[in-house]
């Protein structure tokens, strides 16, 4: 029997609201049946109705969409042996394009000139009733803001979102949301909307200067509650001059990086009557004004998985030290017992602890990473029990510190935060070591994946940099479904490209100078975002729309390049990427040279690599989109760079003029070596290897691909050593320190507990939840586990596990656009033996240890060979 499965809309398997005229379908086949051959599918909507035999991406193209509508989607498959499904799946239209009935408004009386810190959140209400001579049949609530919302009816949150509208690029780019409330308006009845929007991104202060008002000078709200009665009338309440506000509400300061106080004594009510300080809101016009306001695009930050502490230690003058054995992101939920009017309780975040047990909070910077409660009186509480957590910030953390509340009236816990993705793969083995790897991996990504790629959730830079992003994109697809994710931050990508075809080492920007943009150049690995990210989207999805979207910025991305490495140099030297190491970051925070003028002094190496990689990137999408002509030139562009490496940066056979682990890695992934020489260069880099004990000596460009470099190469011996080694720096060294997510660099601890981190030019730089070089994650998946795509979306795949490192067993899936991969084998003294899982729609090439290969169909399979 076949089914269908993960019918979705715009990558979005429920409640999808969407601006986009033709929005995208998808869905997988699951047969209980091998050798199962789809020969129709039918997709209707409305009375559009196409063959949708691609299953990834079908766009509809039937007559213009109307706003404000809910449409039913049906789609029907058969197959070939006369075996039919049905499943059906409805999405909603928001506005189109149309107008907003509503105006910007906010609080001109409030003159927020501070420097550095954020503005005191603003509260808006508005009372209104619907017809009581009519019934209401849809009610829509659509907001958007500069700053950070949440709206209340009647005292009830609207909505599950965590920092709405989302970090755009505000100049270009805003959406708005969609919230359901029929079900809190009834006709008749006195309601209050209340809204509280704080700085966020757009007004409050951000970047390590915590430089604020970047996009408006002071926050502002637009929005507009859309009913519908059943007798077809609409009205319509948007925001204007008529809704009052007041900075006299309950949360006194709210910062990204500073965190959230809140006073409960200053609880307006369900309907503001509490707060005497009301005045009429005003018209405001705010100086980022977006070109673009469109429905929610992204995925959302909402609250995951709820930690308990697993244990507390109590410190001289009251203090408590809470573990919740994981590093996160996210807040604390407080419940306090029997709080007294004006108690205040303070919980400051960390992610290690100091020798003496107290909080280390000294790699947080200026980042102060406190959450503030002022209790009211228990008496107004249900059983004199007061809940908080914060809304409008978030924290990294693992450890906290509580004053002001006593241990026997406090329950406390910690709620993951990270933006709503479809976890879609995961892996594992028998050797724990790695199976704790691949839970910090995921972990990492959870934290840093908060509604733009960032660096760390802790201290005060929490950043989209755009190189941790570029070489874990490929990891970060075989565990989430990142397409919505990264599709809506490449828009911003796409935005803030320079005019001279470079790219922000953050995005967005906002707010950030120099080195932001170096001043205007291109800048290796980092910038290779605008290539590199949309390449792995889109060959875990198989959709191109993200490849046709970022096709001219990443010419115009690749001719910088080009333009840079060309400016010095004659002859083969013109493909030599040369200019001053100042202006790149070399092999960032390579662990065999301690200071950042030394990673940087590598750019020539990785500058150069990371063009052939790019150049020959873009050929491949331009092949995908049809542009023979350009594939042919961009494959010329990455022959010539990659000759030019190999004969003015080597001997001539094999062996780098300056020896380091990445100046191997990156030529021998890419395959810039002539295979007359590769060998060579394949035993200087294990030489370099083994001298160094089997440590890695990689930074951020060269991590992803050295275990790869080596496996692919015959060595997968010295791979799996250097995957295994436990001591520092390596990824096990980490997991047996009891890391629970990815360190920013190696050598974040010493075996004492302490960090070593000194005077290297990077400012204290160091984050224990930062998952760039996670990106060995895709070896566990593609290699050990074997699992690798070589059609986009997995329509064709290989299952080839590379043993060694002892592992008797290792098993992985992915969730594909077509439906599960999976892989399983295992090793019982000689024989070897593996279960593969292959979708309908797909085709597996499997290759066994013993060198045997076949060519699979759907279904489950099991195979064998000796050893």
């Amino acid at each position: 029997m076949i089914t269908i499965i993960g019918l979705g809309v715009e990558h979005s398997e429920r409640g999808c609201v969407t601006d986009n005229p033709h929005p995208r379908f998808s869905y997988a086949v699951r047969s209980d049946r091998s050798d199962v051959v789809v020969d129709g599918a039918r997709l209707a909507v409305g009375d559009w109705t196409c063959e949708a035999g691609d299953q990834t991406a079908v766009a509809y193209d039937g007559k213009p969409l109307e706003p404000f509508t809910e449409y039913h989607v049906t789609l029907d498959v058969s197959t070939a042996d006369g075996e039919h499904a049905h499943a059906e799946t409805t999405f909603e239209t928001g506005r189109l394009g149309q107008g907003w009935q509503g105006r910007w408004i906010s609080d001109a009386g409030y003159d927020f000139v501070e420097k550095k810190v954020s503005p005191v959140p603003m509260m808006f209400r508005k009372p209104f009733t619907c017809d009581p001579t009519k019934s209401v049949r849809k009610a829509r609530l659509y907001a958007t803001a500069m700053g950070v919302y949440d709206f209340a009816c009647d005292g009830k949150r609207i909505g599950d979102r965590y920092f709405a509208p989302g970090f755009t690029s505000y100049k270009t780019n805003l959406q708005y949301q969609t919230y359901d409330v029929t079900d809190m308006v009834g006709a008749g009845a006195v309601h209050t909307l209340l809204a509280t929007v704080a700085g966020g991104w757009a007004v409050g202060s951000f970047v390590f200067t915590r430089k604020n008002r970047v996009s408006a000078d002071r926050q502002a709200l637009l929005a507009e509650l859309r009913i519908e009665y059943t007798d077809g009338s609409v009205e319509v309440i948007g925001t204007d001059a008529s809704w009052e506000v007041s900075e006299s509400g309950p949360v006194r300061m709210a910062d990204l990086y500073d965190g959230e106080t809140y006073d409960a004594m200053m609880d307006p009510g369900a309907d503001g009557s509490r707060c005497k300080d009301w005045r009429h809101a005003s018209l405001e016009n705010p100086r980022s004004r977006p070109r673009h306001i469109e429905a929610d695009y992204g995925a959302g930050v909402v609250a995951h998985e709820t930690l308990s502490p697993v244990s507390v230690a109590r410190r001289a003058g009251g203090e408590l030290v809470y573990d919740f054995g994981q590093n996160l992101a996210g807040v604390v939920r407080m419940r306090i017992a029997n709080g007294r009017a004006g108690q205040t309780v303070v919980v400051r975040h960390a992610e290690i602890l100091n020798p003496d047990g107290s909080l280390n909070t000294a790699f947080l910077r200026t980042a102060k990473a406190t959450a503030t409660y002022r209790c009211a009186d228990a008496d107004g509480f249900p059983e004199g029990v007061q809940e908080y957590g914060p809304r409008f910030t978030y924290m990294g953390f693992r450890y906290v510190s509580v004053r002001g509340v006593a241990e026997d009236d406090l329950r406390i816990e910690a709620v993951v935060l990270h933006s709503d993705l479809r976890p879609i793969g995961d892996f594992a083995c028998s050797d724990e070591r790695l199976n704790q790897l691949q839970h910090n991996i995921v972990w990492g990504a959870k934290s840093n994946l908060m509604d733009i790629p960032t660096d760390c959730p802790q201290r005060d830079e929490r950043m989209g940099w755009t190189g941790d992003i570029a070489v874990f994109a490929p990891t970060a697809c075989l565990n989430f479904d990142m397409s919505r994710f990264l599709e809506k931050w490449l828009r911003d990508v796409k935005a803030e490209q320079l005019k001279t075809g470079g790219i922000p080492n953050t995005v967005p920007v906002q707010g950030y100078g120099f080195p932001a943009t170096m001043p205007e150049m291109a800048i290796d690995w980092w910038g290779d975002a605008c290539v590199l990210v949309p390449w792995a989207v889109y060959r875990s999805s198989g959709d191109a729309t993200v490849l046709h979207d970022m096709y001219d910025t990443m010419k115009r991305y690749v001719k910088a390049c080009r333009f840079w490495a060309g400016l010095i140099g004659f002859g083969k030297s013109r493909y030599i990427w040369n200019t001053p190491s100042m202006l790149h970051f070399g092999d960032w925070v390579a662990p065999d040279v301690p200071k950042m003028s030394q990673w940087q002094k590598r750019a020539k190496w990785t500058a150069t690599a990371s063009l052939n990689n790019t150049s020959r990137t873009l050929a491949r999408v331009a092949e995908v989109l049809g542009y023979d002509e350009d594939a042919r030139a961009y494959d010329e562009l990455a022959d010539k760079v990659a000759d030019a490496y190999c004969s003015v940066l080597t001997d001539g056979n094999g062996r780098l003029d300056n020896e380091f682990q990445t100046g191997y890695v990156l030529p021998l992934y890419l395959n810039m070596f002539p295979e007359t020489v590769r060998g060579n260069a394949v035993d200087h880099l294990v030489k370099l290897i083994e001298d160094n004990d089997y440590c890695i000596g990689t930074g951020f460009p060269g991590t992803p691909y050295i275990l790869f470099a080596l496996a692919d190469n015959g060595r997968e011996d010295v791979a799996y050593r250097m995957l295994l080694n436990t001591a520092c720096p390596s990824w096990l060294y980490e997991v047996g320190m009891g890391a629970t997510t990815i360190w920013e660099r190696w050598d974040g601890l010493d075996e004492n507990g302490e960090c070593p981190i000194g005077d290297d030019g990077t400012d204290l730089m160091i984050s224990y939840n930062h998952y760039a070089s996670g990106a060995v994650g895709a070896f566990l998946y593609q290699r050990v586990a074997g699992i690798e795509a070589i059609g986009a979306a997995y329509r064709s795949f290989r299952v080839r596990p590379v043993l060694g490192g002892g592992l008797t067993w290792a098993k992985a899936h992915v969730d594909t656009p077509y439906g599960r991969v999976g892989s399983a084998w295992s090793l019982d003294g000689g024989r070897f033996s593996i279960t593969v899982e292959v979708p309908v729609g797909t085709t597996c090439e499997l290759a066994l240890p013993d060198g045997t290969t076949m060519q699979l169909s759907n279904g489950v399979h099991t195979a064998t060979c000796e050893m």
